[in-house]
């Protein structure tokens, strides 16, 4: 068990399996790069240790060999927000604005985002959601437009021309590419008594977004 653990552990374990092996080549060149598998995908602790890595490991090696294993561009994962916060805790306490964290073109049009006030939402809706309803695809998906990270599809001048992933029609990893911040800001979700309307200075400085987004 001392030898195995850490071997099982290892990124080069997980990209064995051909159906993970996309994840892994994505992971690799991707802001998280230094970050292993298990870090994100089990959780601390015994009860996490024993469910996420020994029980699904063991269930889907089982489906791997016997079975019928999910085509990689449908695989689905839950990254419990614990988890994230472990390292970006500090992200809950401020009320950032883009043209102080977030790379161009981005930053260009002062994206308002207050974490904290949309994981209280999230647990109010009590959906399973939380940082990976907006940001799922950090790690295993490619940047888009010029953007030097990925981030959550938006709307501002970069994408102007047409942007489609390169996930199959009707897969799953292609319907999470094309969710943006309206999947919630639709005119019609409520928070706090309030609808989340797509007013353009819900989620921007006003002034710096004349000329610069696109709804279509």
């Amino acid at each position: 068990m001392g030898v195995a653990t850490p071997l099982t552990d290892q990124p080069s374990f997980c990209a064995g399996c051909h159906t993970i092996a996309p994840a892994h080549d994505r992971w690799a060149k991707s802001s998280h790069k230094e970050v292993t598998c298990v870090a994100c995908h089990v959780r601390p602790g015994l009860e996490g240790w024993l469910h996420d890595k020994v029980w699904a490991g063991i269930k889907d090696t089982t489906i791997y060999l016997f079975g019928t294993p999910t085509e990689a561009h449908n695989l689905t994962a839950h990254v419990d927000s614990k988890v994230c916060l472990g390292c970006h805790r500090h992200i809950l306490r401020v009320s950032e604005i883009a043209a102080r964290d977030l790379p161009s073109p981005v930053k260009e049009v002062g994206l308002i985002m207050n974490h904290g006030q949309h994981m209280e939402a999230f647990k109010a809706r009590g959906h399973n959601e939380g940082c990976t309803t907006c940001h799922s695809g950090v790690v295993h998906d490619q940047p888009i437009k010029g953007y030097s990270i990925v981030i959550p599809r938006g709307h501002v001048s970069a994408d102007d021309d047409p942007w489609y992933p390169v996930h199959p029609e009707g897969s799953y990893l292609r319907e999470r590419a094309l969710r943006d911040c309206f999947s919630c800001h639709d005119g019609k979700g409520q928070y706090d008594g309030k609808i989340l309307d797509r007013k353009c200075g819900t989620c921007h400085i006003p002034e710096k977004i004349s000329g610069a987004l696109l709804f279509n």
